[in-house]
This record gives structure tokens, C-alpha cells and sequence, in this order.
């Protein structure tokens, strides 16, 4: 992700906290920023601390040569604070004056070009992607290709949720109409009309797709090879779901960089949206496990998996998602939480009620939702919260719970931003002694 951040950015803000110091994540960003060529501005943030300690940050950069100016070098350091929102409009003067020592010019007249910075699949809306206009202005109705996928903009809103009809240069925008889902880092153009952007796809996608055959067929035989040399090797084989692109390709070059002598990660198939039974048919045949990050398998798939006994992982946190399969692979994996679900119920409708908030009436329309349940709110089978019941009624009257095919007013603890449609899944989590292996 901050390698993909620093190619799409003409200048970088470093934040670093003047309490903790310069930390490995800060020396990774400054590495792509340097193989980028883009120009740096150091915001030494949390000043208003009492530990803060902002000249041991320049020292800790400086070493690894980012010369404050005020040092003799060039890099441009900004003392600020968040909270206190100390130095913020210095901060804006210095990102203007870097840019026009720069000279970062862009012309809005010209056909608009940018890069994908995100990218999921909505269901009501179909594939959405979050756009960066680099050069030109985009207009509602453009003919455009992204990557291997071409469409047309049939809607495009700004970063508050709001329709625009152009978006001009450096302006992050939401746009509908792909044919397909790109990858985020794909490069977006604007093109003359519809059957150019279909011949620049489906061209692309052939080069893709005969690059894809030959690298497949050439690891095959290099591994299976590799398999014959070395016995004791085994390969574990993911199937990999995520809610938005990014943390997908995050995850599969994670993946990637754990395989070792040992064990060799194999990714089968990797994709945005919830777990299906295509991915459970896939996990079965070919004894995979699957990853979900921050998605949930489908109804019909979390029972084929239960039939199929297929391994389903869900994770909403990618260094916890680290730590268990490196685990895994060093035979140390350990449950410590089980996790028993109880039942699901569908929102048919949303009421607020003073001094209580927002107030769920659902149906159960599997197993049971009790009063102390644990529950995750589910949209479009994405995780959108987590968290306890706060209070679960049948008509007027508080309930211990309810059962399958009844109806419910359902609040959630510290959350209010329930949503007609919206699926809620109680669970309760049990812990697990740790067992000693030999």
C-alpha cells in the first residue's frame, strides 16, 4: 500500500509522532518514497505532549538523510499537533511552496488520466471504485479504461457522498459504471467513445491472460520439480476473500513473503466480496483453507463448509492474520477463542427512540439472538461493526431471547448506524485451554 501511495502522490507528508520516535512502518514509507523521486515534508505530529521530544525525530531522520533545513538540508520539517491543531495552516503553506518549487502542474482542459486507489463490489451499486483524477477533468458520461476493464461514468460522487458532474485534477473521486472490478494501482484513462475502450480491454485482457497461462504452467513444473527434490516440503493452499482490493493484495504479498524450506503457501484464487460455495466447491477439491478478511461466507456456504469440513479463517486484523498462520506452519497454532454461533436476524426497519438511539426491528430468521450475545452487523456480507446486544425486545416487553421465524427490536451497544437490509449475527465466544504438543 505505500509503495502503490507513493507512486499516485506528487509530494509526501511523513507523520511522526514526536513521542515515539522514527518507527520500522516510518523507514519503510521514507524507502518508497525515495524510489518514488517524490519530494518529502516531515510533519513531526503530537508537539502538545509532555514527553514529546521533536528534536530527537530530526536527529533519528536526519540519520537516515532527511537534513531538517533548519540543519543546513532540504527537507522541510513542520512541528504540529492534531488535537490542538497547532501549525496545521503552516503546514498547508509549505505543501503549497514544495509544490510550486516543483512546478506540479496539471492542464483540467485535457481528456482526464488517474489511478485507482480502492476498489469493491457493492451490491446495489455493482463494482465502485475510489479514482485519484491526476490530469485532466472528469466528467460525468466519459468513456473510460481502467486496467483490464473498461465502462462508462454512470455516477460519480465526492468524498462526503455527494453527486459531482466534473471532477478536476487532484480530486479523489467515486465512480460507477465498470464492466468489471479493477485492481487498485490500475492506471485510468479517458478514451474517444465505447468501442475503443472494449477493444483496449479485451486486448488487455488476452495479454493478461496468456501471461497468466505461461506463468502458471512454467511454477508448475518448477515445483513440481522442486516437490520432487525435496520430500519433506509441503504446501498449504488459501483461498483468499477481502472486502476492498487493497487489503486483498496486502494480504497475498504478506503471504507470499511467509513461505519458507518448509512450508509453501500456494494462493488458489483471491477476490473482493463474501465467502461463496465456489470458493468452498474450490477449497474441497483442492484441500485449501480459506481466508476471510473483514467478509463472511454466505449462508449456503457456511453449511457446505460445515458438510465439506473446509477450514474457514475470519480475520479482521492483518496482523492477527500474520501470527496465526506463521503459527500454523511452525506447528505451534494454538485456539485460544472458539467461536459458537447462535443465529442471524435480517432489519426490516430502523426506529430512533430519545435517549435509547437507534432501535433495530428484525425477524430471526435462523437459529437465536439472545440478550447477552455478542454480534457482528453485517452489510452486503462485509463486517461494518462488532460488538454486544444492548437491549432485545418482543413488542413492549424486555426478552432473554428469540428464536428462529420471531420478531424483534434489536439496539447494539455504542452503535447507531443500522441500515434497512442489514443482516445481525449473534455468536458467543467460549475460551480454549492451551493444550501442550510434544
Amino acid at each position: 500500500m505505500r509503495a502503490r501511495g507513493a507512486k499516485a502522490t506528487d509530494i509526501v507528508v511523513l507523520v511522526v509522532a514526536a513521542d515515539d520516535g522514527v518507527m520500522p512502518q516510518t523507514l519503510e514509507a521514507i524507502d518508497h518514497a525515495h524510489a518514488a523521486e517524490v519530494p518529502i515534508i516531515v510533519a513531526v505530529n503530537k508537539i502538545d505532549k509532555p514527553e514529546a521530544l521533536p528534536d530527537r525525530v530530526k536527529k533519528q531522520l536526519a540519520d537516515r538523510g532527511l537534513m531538517p533545513e533548519d540543519w543546513g538540508g532540504k527537507t522541510v520539517f513542520v512541528d504540529v499537533s492534531a488535537k490542538k491543531k497547532t501549525n496545521l495552516n503552516l503546514l498547508m503553506e509549505m505543501i503549497c511552496l514544495v509544490a510550486d518549487l516543483a512546478e506540479l502542474k496539471a492542464s483540467p482542459e485535457r481528456a482526464a488520466t488517474g489511478v485507482v486507489l480502492e476498489a469493491k463490489l457493492d451490491r446495489g451499486r455493482g463494482p465502485v471504485a475510489t479514482v485519484l483524477v491526476q490530469n485532466g477533468t472528469l466528467s460525468a458520461s466519459d468513456n473510460f479504461v481502467v486496467g483490464n476493464v473498461y465502462g462508462k461514468v454512470r455516477a460519480m460522487f465526492d468524498d462526503r457522498g455527494g453527486a459531482l458532474q466534473s471532477a478536476p485534477p487532484s480530486t479523489p473521486v467515486e465512480i460507477l459504471g465498470m464492466e468489471g472490478l479493477p485492481h487498485a494501482g490500475d492506471q485510468f484513462v479517458v478514451v474517444a467513445d465505447r468501442d475503443k475502450a472494449r477493444g483496449i480491454s479485451e486486448y488487455r485482457e488476452q495479454k493478461a491472460r496468456e501471461a497468466a497461462l505461461a506463468k502458471s504452467s512454467r511454477v508448475s513444473l518448477e515445483g513440481l520439480a522442486e516437490q520432487i527434490k525435496t520430500a519433506g516440503t509441503k504446501e498449504l493452499n488459501v483461498i483468499l476473500k477481502g472486502d476492498v482490493q487493497g487489503s486483498v493484495e496486502v494480504i497475498t504479498d504478506l503471504l507470499t513473503k511467509l513461505s519458507n524450506e518448509k512450508v509453501r503457501l500456494k494462493l488458489l484464487r483471491s477476490g473482493v466480496g463474501a465467502i461463496t460455495e465456489t470458493d468452498v466447491l474450490l477449497a474441497s477439491a483442492s484441500n485449501a483453507i480459506i481466508i476471510g478478511f473483514n467478509v463472511r461466507p454466505e449462508r449456503k456456504a457456511q453449511e457446505l463448509a460445515q458438510q465439506e469440513e473446509v477450514d474457514i479463517r475470519l480475520h479482521s486484523i492483518i496482523y492477527e492474520l500474520q501470527d496465526e498462520i506463521k503459527r500454523a506452519m511452525s506447528g505451534l497454532l494454538e485456539p485460544t477463542f472458539k467461536e459458537n454461533y447462535q443465529g442471524r436476524a435480517e432489519v426490516l426497519d430502523t426506529f430512533r427512540i430519545p435517549k435509547v438511539g437507534t432501535v433495530a426491528g428484525c425477524r430471526v430468521a435462523d437459529g437465536l439472538i439472545k440478550r447477552d450475545s455478542e454480534v457482528r452487523l453485517l452489510r452486503d456480507s462485509v463486517v461494518v461493526f462488532k460488538g454486544k446486544v444492548a437491549s432485545l425486545r418482543r413488542f413492549k416487553d424486555d426478552a432473554k431471547e428469540v428464536t428462529n421465524g420471531m420478531e424483534c427490536g434489536i439496539s447494539i451497544a455504542n452503535y447507531g448506524d443500522i441500515k434497512v437490509g442489514d443482516v445481525i449475527e449473534a455468536f458467543v465466544t467460549e475460551k480454549i485451554a492451551a493444550e501442550v504438543i510434544a
